[in-house]
Protein backbone atom coordinates (compact mmCIF):
# COMPACT_ATOMS: atom_id res chain seq x y z
CA UNK A 1 0.00 0.00 0.00
CA UNK A 2 2.94 2.27 0.74
CA UNK A 3 4.43 1.36 -2.49
CA UNK A 4 0.97 2.42 -4.23
CA UNK A 5 0.71 5.67 -2.31
CA UNK A 6 4.26 6.92 -3.21
CA UNK A 7 3.67 5.73 -7.15
CA UNK A 8 0.74 7.90 -7.42
CA UNK A 9 2.65 10.92 -5.16
CA UNK A 10 5.59 10.67 -8.27
CA UNK A 11 2.72 10.65 -10.50
CA UNK A 12 1.21 13.83 -9.68
CA UNK A 13 4.61 15.25 -9.38
CA UNK A 14 5.86 14.25 -12.85
CA UNK A 15 2.76 15.37 -14.41
CA UNK A 16 2.63 18.87 -12.52
CA UNK A 17 5.88 19.81 -14.31
CA UNK A 18 5.33 22.31 -17.35
CA UNK A 19 7.70 22.15 -20.32
CA UNK A 20 6.00 24.37 -22.98
CA UNK A 21 6.04 27.28 -20.33
CA UNK A 22 8.25 29.10 -17.56
CA UNK A 23 7.07 27.55 -14.56
CA UNK A 24 9.29 24.32 -14.00
CA UNK A 25 9.56 21.59 -11.08
CA UNK A 26 13.36 21.23 -11.35
CA UNK A 27 14.37 23.37 -8.61
CA UNK A 28 17.55 24.58 -10.44
CA UNK A 29 15.26 25.64 -13.08
CA UNK A 30 14.74 29.50 -13.98
CA UNK A 31 10.92 30.17 -13.00
CA UNK A 32 9.34 33.00 -14.10
CA UNK A 33 5.65 33.65 -14.42
CA UNK A 34 4.58 37.13 -13.11
CA UNK A 35 7.22 39.86 -14.09
CA UNK A 36 7.74 43.71 -14.41
CA UNK A 37 11.02 45.76 -16.54
CA UNK A 38 12.71 48.28 -14.07
CA UNK A 39 13.06 50.77 -16.64
CA UNK A 40 14.53 53.63 -17.06
CA UNK A 41 17.00 52.96 -14.18
CA UNK A 42 20.63 51.17 -15.89
CA UNK A 43 19.32 51.26 -18.97
CA UNK A 44 17.68 54.41 -21.16
CA UNK A 45 18.39 56.99 -18.59
CA UNK A 46 21.03 59.92 -18.05
CA UNK A 47 20.44 59.37 -14.43
CA UNK A 48 23.18 59.07 -12.16
CA UNK A 49 24.69 59.46 -8.09
CA UNK A 50 22.02 59.92 -6.16
CA UNK A 51 19.25 60.02 -8.43
CA UNK A 52 19.81 56.71 -10.14
CA UNK A 53 20.14 55.21 -6.69
CA UNK A 54 16.95 56.83 -5.81
CA UNK A 55 15.36 55.02 -8.95
CA UNK A 56 14.88 52.07 -7.69
CA UNK A 57 15.60 50.92 -4.06
CA UNK A 58 14.93 48.09 -1.44
CA UNK A 59 11.65 49.32 -0.76
CA UNK A 60 10.57 48.71 -4.42
CA UNK A 61 11.86 44.96 -4.89
CA UNK A 62 9.95 44.38 -1.47
CA UNK A 63 6.73 46.17 -3.04
CA UNK A 64 6.91 44.13 -6.36
CA UNK A 65 6.83 40.82 -4.43
CA UNK A 66 4.26 41.99 -1.95
CA UNK A 67 2.23 42.96 -4.66
CA UNK A 68 2.00 39.12 -6.47
CA UNK A 69 4.82 39.14 -8.99
CA UNK A 70 7.20 36.50 -8.80
CA UNK A 71 10.46 38.17 -11.15
CA UNK A 72 11.90 41.44 -12.41
CA UNK A 73 13.41 41.88 -15.57
CA UNK A 74 16.85 44.58 -15.82
CA UNK A 75 17.25 46.37 -18.80
CA UNK A 76 20.93 47.65 -18.79
CA UNK A 77 23.18 49.55 -21.51
CA UNK A 78 26.56 49.12 -22.31
CA UNK A 79 27.50 52.60 -21.79
CA UNK A 80 26.43 52.44 -18.23
CA UNK A 81 28.19 48.92 -17.13
CA UNK A 82 30.87 49.63 -18.93
CA UNK A 83 33.27 52.43 -20.31
CA UNK A 84 34.30 52.23 -23.94
CA UNK A 85 37.46 49.50 -23.26
CA UNK A 86 34.58 47.52 -21.45
CA UNK A 87 36.01 48.04 -18.09
CA UNK A 88 33.59 47.85 -15.41
CA UNK A 89 31.89 51.10 -14.16
CA UNK A 90 31.89 50.25 -10.11
CA UNK A 91 28.28 52.01 -9.28
CA UNK A 92 26.52 50.79 -12.20
CA UNK A 93 27.69 47.20 -10.84
CA UNK A 94 26.73 47.76 -7.37
CA UNK A 95 23.49 48.76 -7.91
CA UNK A 96 22.81 46.36 -10.34
CA UNK A 97 24.40 44.00 -7.80
CA UNK A 98 21.93 45.35 -4.72
CA UNK A 99 18.73 44.55 -7.12
CA UNK A 100 19.80 41.35 -7.15
CA UNK A 101 20.35 41.29 -3.32
CA UNK A 102 17.57 42.27 -2.57
CA UNK A 103 15.79 39.42 -5.30
CA UNK A 104 17.36 37.09 -3.36
CA UNK A 105 15.63 38.93 0.29
CA UNK A 106 12.48 38.79 -1.18
CA UNK A 107 12.13 35.52 -3.10
CA UNK A 108 12.31 37.44 -6.64
CA UNK A 109 13.88 36.21 -9.42
CA UNK A 110 15.75 38.02 -12.31
CA UNK A 111 16.27 38.86 -15.66
CA UNK A 112 19.44 40.58 -16.65
CA UNK A 113 18.76 41.86 -19.62
CA UNK A 114 21.31 43.53 -21.94
CA UNK A 115 19.07 46.07 -23.32
CA UNK A 116 21.59 48.71 -25.48
CA UNK A 117 24.85 48.10 -27.07
CA UNK A 118 26.97 51.10 -28.28
CA UNK A 119 27.41 49.33 -31.29
CA UNK A 120 22.86 48.98 -31.89
CA UNK A 121 20.13 50.84 -30.71
CA UNK A 122 16.76 48.99 -31.95
CA UNK A 123 15.22 52.70 -33.30
CA UNK A 124 18.82 53.41 -34.34
CA UNK A 125 19.58 53.81 -38.35
CA UNK A 126 22.90 52.88 -38.33
CA UNK A 127 23.55 49.42 -36.15
CA UNK A 128 27.37 48.49 -36.30
CA UNK A 129 26.66 45.27 -34.76
CA UNK A 130 25.52 44.12 -37.93
CA UNK A 131 28.20 45.42 -40.25
CA UNK A 132 31.46 45.46 -38.16
CA UNK A 133 33.14 42.49 -36.64
CA UNK A 134 34.87 44.41 -34.21
CA UNK A 135 31.58 45.39 -32.74
CA UNK A 136 30.34 42.00 -32.87
CA UNK A 137 33.30 41.37 -31.20
CA UNK A 138 32.64 43.46 -28.25
CA UNK A 139 29.48 42.11 -27.70
CA UNK A 140 30.54 38.82 -26.84
CA UNK A 141 33.14 40.48 -24.92
CA UNK A 142 30.45 42.08 -22.85
CA UNK A 143 28.48 39.11 -21.87
CA UNK A 144 31.90 37.24 -21.11
CA UNK A 145 32.43 40.12 -18.36
CA UNK A 146 28.65 39.79 -17.34
CA UNK A 147 28.92 36.44 -16.88
CA UNK A 148 32.18 36.42 -15.21
CA UNK A 149 30.11 39.08 -13.05
CA UNK A 150 27.18 37.14 -11.92
CA UNK A 151 27.90 33.58 -12.52
CA UNK A 152 27.63 33.78 -8.59
CA UNK A 153 24.53 33.90 -8.58
CA UNK A 154 22.10 30.77 -8.63
CA UNK A 155 20.88 29.70 -11.82
CA UNK A 156 17.32 29.27 -10.53
CA UNK A 157 17.30 32.77 -9.53
CA UNK A 158 18.92 34.63 -12.34
CA UNK A 159 18.92 34.43 -16.27
CA UNK A 160 20.45 36.54 -18.92
CA UNK A 161 18.71 37.72 -22.08
CA UNK A 162 21.27 38.58 -24.42
CA UNK A 163 19.96 41.65 -26.52
CA UNK A 164 17.07 43.10 -26.77
CA UNK A 165 14.74 43.66 -29.83
CA UNK A 166 17.82 43.00 -32.45
CA UNK A 167 16.71 44.32 -35.97
CA UNK A 168 19.06 43.36 -38.67
CA UNK A 169 17.84 43.68 -42.37
CA UNK A 170 17.87 39.70 -42.43
CA UNK A 171 17.40 37.27 -39.56
CA UNK A 172 20.37 35.30 -40.59
CA UNK A 173 22.42 37.66 -39.42
CA UNK A 174 21.15 38.05 -35.89
CA UNK A 175 21.07 34.36 -36.10
CA UNK A 176 24.58 33.96 -36.52
CA UNK A 177 26.04 36.87 -34.07
CA UNK A 178 23.11 35.55 -31.32
CA UNK A 179 24.48 31.93 -31.49
CA UNK A 180 27.98 33.33 -31.06
CA UNK A 181 27.22 35.34 -28.13
CA UNK A 182 25.14 32.63 -26.69
CA UNK A 183 28.57 30.06 -27.18
CA UNK A 184 30.81 32.87 -25.51
CA UNK A 185 28.35 32.28 -21.91
CA UNK A 186 28.69 28.80 -22.38
CA UNK A 187 32.42 28.94 -21.95
CA UNK A 188 31.61 29.87 -18.26
CA UNK A 189 28.07 28.85 -17.74
CA UNK A 190 27.07 26.10 -19.87
CA UNK A 191 23.57 25.83 -17.63
CA UNK A 192 22.55 29.39 -17.07
CA UNK A 193 19.32 30.07 -18.52
CA UNK A 194 19.75 32.34 -21.09
CA UNK A 195 16.84 34.44 -23.33
CA UNK A 196 16.96 35.20 -26.92
CA UNK A 197 14.44 36.86 -28.70
CA UNK A 198 13.67 37.01 -32.75
CA UNK A 199 14.47 39.64 -35.24
CA UNK A 200 12.34 43.28 -35.98
CA UNK A 201 11.89 44.07 -32.44
CA UNK A 202 11.26 40.97 -30.95
CA UNK A 203 8.08 40.68 -32.72
CA UNK A 204 5.74 37.42 -32.54
CA UNK A 205 6.19 36.57 -35.99
CA UNK A 206 9.77 36.70 -35.89
CA UNK A 207 10.44 33.85 -33.86
CA UNK A 208 9.94 31.45 -36.66
CA UNK A 209 13.41 32.82 -38.00
CA UNK A 210 15.24 32.61 -35.18
CA UNK A 211 17.53 29.86 -34.99
CA UNK A 212 18.77 28.54 -31.36
CA UNK A 213 20.70 24.86 -30.80
CA UNK A 214 18.26 22.75 -30.47
CA UNK A 215 20.22 20.61 -27.56
CA UNK A 216 20.48 23.43 -25.39
CA UNK A 217 17.80 23.08 -23.09
CA UNK A 218 18.67 25.66 -21.13
CA UNK A 219 17.65 28.48 -23.89
CA UNK A 220 14.09 30.37 -23.91
CA UNK A 221 12.37 32.37 -26.40
CA UNK A 222 11.20 35.60 -25.85
CA UNK A 223 9.33 38.02 -27.90
CA UNK A 224 7.51 41.33 -26.98
CA UNK A 225 3.84 42.36 -27.92
CA UNK A 226 2.65 45.79 -27.77
CA UNK A 227 -0.68 45.71 -30.11
CA UNK A 228 -2.59 47.36 -31.54
CA UNK A 229 0.51 50.13 -31.60
CA UNK A 230 -2.68 52.92 -32.14
CA UNK A 231 -3.59 51.93 -28.75
CA UNK A 232 -0.81 51.00 -27.02
CA UNK A 233 1.04 53.79 -28.01
CA UNK A 234 -1.70 56.26 -27.62
CA UNK A 235 -0.32 59.57 -28.51
CA UNK A 236 3.46 58.41 -27.57
CA UNK A 237 5.44 61.59 -28.24
CA UNK A 238 8.20 59.62 -29.83
CA UNK A 239 5.95 57.78 -32.18
CA UNK A 240 3.98 58.43 -35.63
CA UNK A 241 1.02 57.94 -32.98
CA UNK A 242 1.75 61.25 -31.38
CA UNK A 243 -1.21 63.42 -33.55
CA UNK A 244 -3.67 60.48 -33.45
CA UNK A 245 -7.31 62.79 -33.71
CA UNK A 246 -9.72 60.64 -32.31
CA UNK A 247 -9.75 58.09 -29.41
CA UNK A 248 -8.43 54.67 -29.59
CA UNK A 249 -10.11 51.87 -27.49
CA UNK A 250 -10.49 48.13 -26.81
CA UNK A 251 -12.18 45.80 -27.51
CA UNK A 252 -13.72 46.11 -31.10
CA UNK A 253 -12.98 48.53 -33.36
CA UNK A 254 -10.28 51.07 -32.28
CA UNK A 255 -11.92 53.90 -33.43
CA UNK A 256 -15.72 54.83 -33.23
CA UNK A 257 -17.52 55.78 -36.78
CA UNK A 258 -18.46 59.04 -35.18
CA UNK A 259 -15.20 60.39 -34.27
CA UNK A 260 -13.71 59.17 -37.44
CA UNK A 261 -16.76 60.99 -39.63
CA UNK A 262 -16.15 64.54 -37.74
CA UNK A 263 -12.73 64.72 -38.99
CA UNK A 264 -11.93 66.62 -42.24
CA UNK A 265 -12.16 64.73 -45.31
CA UNK A 266 -8.10 64.30 -45.71
CA UNK A 267 -7.77 62.39 -41.84
CA UNK A 268 -10.93 60.74 -42.72
CA UNK A 269 -8.93 59.10 -45.61
CA UNK A 270 -5.56 58.91 -43.56
CA UNK A 271 -7.75 57.10 -40.15
CA UNK A 272 -11.11 55.49 -41.60
CA UNK A 273 -9.55 52.14 -41.04
CA UNK A 274 -9.55 52.21 -37.56
CA UNK A 275 -13.67 52.02 -37.78
CA UNK A 276 -13.66 49.34 -40.49
CA UNK A 277 -11.77 46.60 -41.98
CA UNK A 278 -8.38 46.06 -40.47
CA UNK A 279 -9.43 48.16 -37.28
CA UNK A 280 -10.92 45.17 -35.09
CA UNK A 281 -8.91 44.03 -32.28
CA UNK A 282 -10.15 41.71 -29.34
CA UNK A 283 -8.60 38.93 -27.14
CA UNK A 284 -8.91 36.30 -30.20
CA UNK A 285 -6.49 38.89 -31.98
CA UNK A 286 -3.99 38.82 -29.09
CA UNK A 287 -4.22 34.90 -28.89
CA UNK A 288 -3.85 34.20 -32.08
CA UNK A 289 -0.76 36.80 -32.12
CA UNK A 290 1.26 35.38 -29.03
CA UNK A 291 -0.01 31.71 -30.42
CA UNK A 292 2.62 32.32 -33.45
CA UNK A 293 4.93 32.97 -31.44
CA UNK A 294 4.20 30.21 -28.69
CA UNK A 295 4.21 27.49 -31.52
CA UNK A 296 7.19 28.51 -33.40
CA UNK A 297 8.59 28.31 -29.70
CA UNK A 298 6.85 24.92 -29.25
CA UNK A 299 8.71 23.55 -32.43
CA UNK A 300 12.12 24.28 -31.30
CA UNK A 301 11.56 22.37 -28.28
CA UNK A 302 11.93 26.08 -26.29
CA UNK A 303 10.00 27.41 -23.44
CA UNK A 304 7.93 30.80 -24.36
CA UNK A 305 8.57 34.43 -22.45
CA UNK A 306 6.66 37.44 -23.34
CA UNK A 307 9.13 40.09 -22.09
CA UNK A 308 7.61 43.33 -22.76
CA UNK A 309 3.96 44.88 -23.00
CA UNK A 310 2.18 47.27 -21.76
CA UNK A 311 -0.18 50.33 -22.28
CA UNK A 312 1.01 54.12 -22.19
CA UNK A 313 -0.48 56.05 -19.52
CA UNK A 314 -3.01 58.40 -21.81
CA UNK A 315 -4.83 55.45 -23.44
CA UNK A 316 -8.31 55.30 -22.06
CA UNK A 317 -8.26 53.17 -18.46
CA UNK A 318 -11.24 51.40 -18.91
CA UNK A 319 -9.97 49.57 -22.68
CA UNK A 320 -6.42 49.26 -20.72
CA UNK A 321 -7.68 46.96 -17.69
CA UNK A 322 -9.32 45.10 -20.20
CA UNK A 323 -6.06 44.58 -22.52
CA UNK A 324 -3.89 43.87 -19.47
CA UNK A 325 -6.48 41.45 -18.31
CA UNK A 326 -6.98 39.60 -22.21
CA UNK A 327 -3.18 39.24 -22.27
CA UNK A 328 -2.89 37.62 -19.33
CA UNK A 329 -5.58 35.65 -19.83
CA UNK A 330 -3.72 34.32 -22.96
CA UNK A 331 -0.59 33.30 -21.23
CA UNK A 332 -1.60 31.60 -18.65
CA UNK A 333 -3.48 29.85 -21.33
CA UNK A 334 -0.87 28.78 -22.91
CA UNK A 335 1.95 28.46 -19.16
CA UNK A 336 3.93 31.72 -20.79
CA UNK A 337 5.80 33.38 -18.19
CA UNK A 338 5.44 37.36 -18.44
CA UNK A 339 7.13 40.53 -17.68
CA UNK A 340 5.35 43.99 -18.02
CA UNK A 341 6.41 47.51 -19.00
CA UNK A 342 7.19 48.79 -17.12
CA UNK A 343 7.70 49.51 -13.33
CA UNK A 344 7.01 53.43 -13.16
CA UNK A 345 7.97 54.98 -16.68
CA UNK A 346 5.43 56.00 -19.04
CA UNK A 347 3.54 52.38 -19.25
CA UNK A 348 4.45 52.19 -15.56
CA UNK A 349 2.04 49.81 -12.95
CA UNK A 350 3.29 52.60 -10.77
CA UNK A 351 1.81 55.97 -11.95
CA UNK A 352 2.53 59.70 -10.03
CA UNK A 353 4.24 57.68 -7.32
CA UNK A 354 0.96 55.42 -6.71
CA UNK A 355 -0.01 51.86 -7.44
CA UNK A 356 -2.07 51.45 -10.15
CA UNK A 357 -4.24 48.45 -8.73
CA UNK A 358 -6.56 47.98 -11.88
CA UNK A 359 -3.16 46.94 -13.49
CA UNK A 360 -1.25 44.96 -10.47
CA UNK A 361 -4.66 43.04 -9.97
CA UNK A 362 -4.61 42.22 -13.67
CA UNK A 363 -0.79 41.28 -14.01
CA UNK A 364 -0.78 39.16 -10.48
CA UNK A 365 -4.33 37.71 -10.33
CA UNK A 366 -5.49 39.21 -7.32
Amino acid sequence: MKRLILFFITLLAFTGCSKSGLAGCDKSEFVAKRGVNISHWLSQSDRRGEERVAWFKREDVKFIAEAGFDHIRIPIDEEQMFDEQLNPEPEAFALLHNALGWCKEFGLNAVVDLHILRSHHFNAEEKPLFTKVEAQEQFYDCWRKLSAELNKYPRSMVAYELMNEPVADDPEQWNVIVNRCLEAVRELEPKRTVIIGGNRWQAYDQVENLRVPANDENVIISFHLYNPFQFTHFRASWTDQRDMPVNIYYPGYLAKKEDIEALSPELQEKYSWLAGEGGYYDISTLESQIKQAYDAAAAMGKRTYLGEFGVIKAADKPSRDQWYRDIVTVCEKYDIGYATWDYKGGFGIIRDGKPVDAIINALTGK
